[in-house]
């Protein structure tokens, strides 16, 4: 395990990975960006860190590991309550792999190929929106909200008064969606909600719109969990989504 060094920054970043020699070149590079930085080579061990220690700010979390893979750590990260931002850092680029890391809940899935300064991006967005990257173009209103059986408050989500297990950024999905009730908005549009305008992720021009789906799917199961009727977050065939008002909205 390497330990943390003096430096400017508070921000603590812990890095797991079995590979020492990709561990140990991430951990120099972030540490010449300025943060913080803990190394582990084993889930398990990094999991009896956390138990102890706080303060952690992101963790960079590789998927093929020994004893426990990522996202058997992960899975245990969010059951024991830590809601840490996660960045999937893997050989494995299919979209299988990237949609069961953000289903399991990381906020960022990153090809072990791409180059540091692609990481360094991922990071700073996520820290500039706090799970989930920078804010659209277009400000959203961050006060209470209430749109007939939907209420979001203090960035918390409420349906029919019962409260929706979001994530932040499934919140911040979810309010743009109701401020624009009825109205088509884009794949993009979310896209550049999670992760920060003109970001560009995923295999092919529109990649990016799996990544989207992904967090769709999510929200949804997690309203339908209170609800098995729950039907508002309609998709609009090669464009997007909407959130559709019933008639108990009026």
């Amino acid at each position: 395990m390497a330990a943390p060094e003096d430096n400017a920054t508070d921000k603590r970043i812990v890095i797991v990975d079995d590979d020492d020699l990709f561990r140990e070149s991430v951990t120099e590079n972030l540490r010449e960006a300025g943060y913080l930085v803990v190394g582990f080579d084993r889930g398990p061990k990094f999991l009896e860190f956390m138990r102890k220690e706080q303060g952690i700010d992101l963790i960079l979390l590789d998927w093929k590991m020994p004893e426990m893979n990522g996202i058997e750590v992960l899975r245990t990260l969010r059951k024991d309550g830590f809601e840490v931002p996660v960045i999937f850092l893997t050989v494995l680029s299919d979209q299988v792999y990237e949609e069961a890391a953000l289903t399991t809940g990381a906020v960022d899935f990153v090809e072990k190929s791409r180059s540091f300064s692609i990481l360094l991006k991922r990071i700073q967005l996520i820290e500039g929106g706090a799970r989930g990257g920078a804010p659209a173009a277009d400000t959203l209103e961050t006060g209470p909200q209430t749109l007939g059986l939907l209420r979001l408050d203090g960035q918390r989500a409420f349906w029919r008064e019962n409260q929706v297990d979001l994530s932040l950024t499934e919140y911040r999905i979810v309010s743009m969606l109701a401020q624009k009730a009825n109205k088509d908005v884009s794949y993009r549009e979310i896209y550049d909600l999670v992760h920060g305008e003109g970001f560009v992720a995923g295999a092919g021009e529109d990649g990016y719109r799996a990544n989207v789906r992904t967090f769709i799917k999510r929200i949804r199961q997690k309203f339908r969990d209170l609800d098995d009727t729950f039907d508002r977050i309609e998709n609009y065939p090669s464009y997007g989504y909407r959130w559709a008002t019933g008639a108990d909205d009026a």
